[in-house]
């Protein structure tokens, strides 16, 4: 079914094909040379705004549905649906949050560390910008059910979403999700049970999920909800619409965003490429892209093997070699940071074009990095899912090693809410073994655990050990 739009259309992100197909086009890659298809505009057809501050005029009508969305009061940018067709569930109230980087122990200056906290959102992770989105598009071509392989965040947001979208006929969406055996966090997971999803479990890693729900999409006709779904990019643009917005319209000199599927940090440089070619920005910051040690694809191809966008000639091969020596050695993707336990990214070439455009860099850190971070960040009053304390592990690696200057004002991503996953809270603060599978040591993990006290019946004991903590 095709969704006439003269001035929006897919394209193929390659520069030297940039075949194009209408909006409802039932693809995800190009079918000229395979490669990943973007959402784009005529723009000299549309009327854009001449300045980013146009956008402050919706905080006075945020009593209608789309100017209070943090996804939809940005409509001018991403304008392939009209105002009536849009879904929103109130999502992306998501404000960037200064810290005081001395109780972080953040070699940085003061006012100099923003952490831009996306577990704020309806379901609780920064997926709900792209699900907006991808609702709107799923609902102009009338799809009656929707799917996706998922870690976790991604059937959240699905779930969430499918239950609140209706069709043109008044039916419900539904929602079809895969997970891996022994995969998925059970704050995640309650999400999705909870919102209605009918839930597979497939004996299998994530990457064997999105290998089925991709067959499964083709021979059922779902709509796929992963962010190889290029719509699912738009809504996660307005990530960094926000980010601008809460500095005043001017970039950060460097965004810190945890690396697994890489659908983030792709809508980040596409956001950041077209307000260039707008004139809407000056400049564009850098972009490091963090890697878990144990799921660390983008670090091995980047750092290693040299893979680069090459103007959207990048070599596929070196890609397709690093896989087949996983395969060969039964490699999986293992961490604690269950959001980016991801061994094949999706949008590879995608990240690939963002690194070139923002100056980016790809680094890894291991899960006692990430879980110390993301004990110091619940400390002082943000707590998150451990995927995302991976972006505060790589400011600090990179402070520590001369790349980011004290003076370089930073934006770390929280992609979601510590609820996300309270086992990995729990268990390390309590000093229990991790799960089965992960690769955190008992030593030096802990060094910021707020454990609990075991405490007799009795008021004289429990008001000891309370004075003896005394702040």
């Amino acid at each position: 079914m095709g969704v006439m739009n003269d001035a929006a259309f897919l394209r193929c992100i390659r520069p030297a094909c940039a075949a194009t197909y209408d909006l409802g086009a039932p693809i995800y890659e190009c079918e000229k040379c395979g490669n990943l298809l973007d959402v784009a505009y005529d723009w000299n057809r549309l009327q854009p705004p001449r300045s980013l501050r146009f956008f402050q005029q919706r905080w006075a009508t945020r009593d209608r549905a789309i100017d209070h969305s943090g996804i939809w009061r940005f409509r001018e940018l991403l304008p392939f649906a009209a105002p009536e067709e849009l879904v929103t569930v109130r999502e992306g109230q998501t404000l960037l949050q200064p810290v005081e980087v001395e109780p972080l122990g953040i070699p940085l200056k003061p006012g100099r560390l923003h952490l831009q906290y996306e577990g704020m959102n309806p379901s609780g992770s920064f997926k709900d910008n792209g699900m907006a989105a991808a609702f709107t598009m799923a609902r102009k071509l009338g799809s009656r059910r929707v799917g996706c392989a998922s870690t976790g965040n991604t059937s959240a947001s699905m779930a969430l979403y499918a239950a609140k979208t209706r069709l043109a006929d008044g039916r419900l969406m539904q929602a079809i999700v895969f997970i891996g055996e022994g995969k998925i966090a059970y704050g995640k997971l309650a999400q999705a049970l909870d919102y209605g999803a009918l839930t597979l479990q497939i004996a299998g890693d994530f990457d064997a999920c999105m290998k089925r729900i991709r067959e499964a999409t083709d021979r059922l006709g779902l709509y796929l909800m992963n962010s190889v779904n290029p719509f699912r990019l738009e809504g996660q643009k307005t990530i960094m619409y926000r980010v601008l917005e809460g500095l005043g319209w001017e970039p950060p000199d460097w965004i810190f965003v945890p690396g697994g599927n890489l659908g983030n940090s792709s809508a980040f440089g596409k956001a950041y490429i077209e307000l260039k070619e707008l004139g809407l920005v000056e400049r564009v910051p850098r972009i490091c892209v963090v890697n878990a040690a144990g799921a660390n694809t983008l670090w091995d191809l980047y750092n290693r093997r040299g893979l680069r966008w090459n103007h959207g000639d990048w070599n596929k091969p070196t890609a397709e070699a690093k896989y087949a020596e996983m395969d060969a050695a039964g490699q999986k993707a293992k961490t604690i940071a269950s959001a980016i336990e991801i061994a094949r990214p999706v949008n590879l070439s995608k990240e690939l074009r963002t690194l070139d455009a923002m100056n980016g860099i790809v680094v890894q850190v291991t899960d006692e990095e990430i879980l110390e971070e993301k004990a110091l960040i619940g400390k002082y009053g943000y707590g998150c899912e451990p995927a995302s304390a991976a972006s505060l592990a790589g400011l600090r690696q990179c402070l520590a090693q001369g790349i980011v200057d004290r003076d370089a004002r930073v934006v770390c991503i929280l992609t979601g809410h510590a609820l996300k996953d309270p086992d990995a809270t729990v268990r390390y603060h309590t000093g229990l073994e991790p799960p089965s599978g992960q690769t955190v040591r008992r030593d030096p993990w802990g060094r910021h655990a707020n454990r609990p006290i075991r405490v007799p019946d009795d008021l004289d004991a429990i008001c000891r050990v309370i004075e003896e903590h005394r702040d």
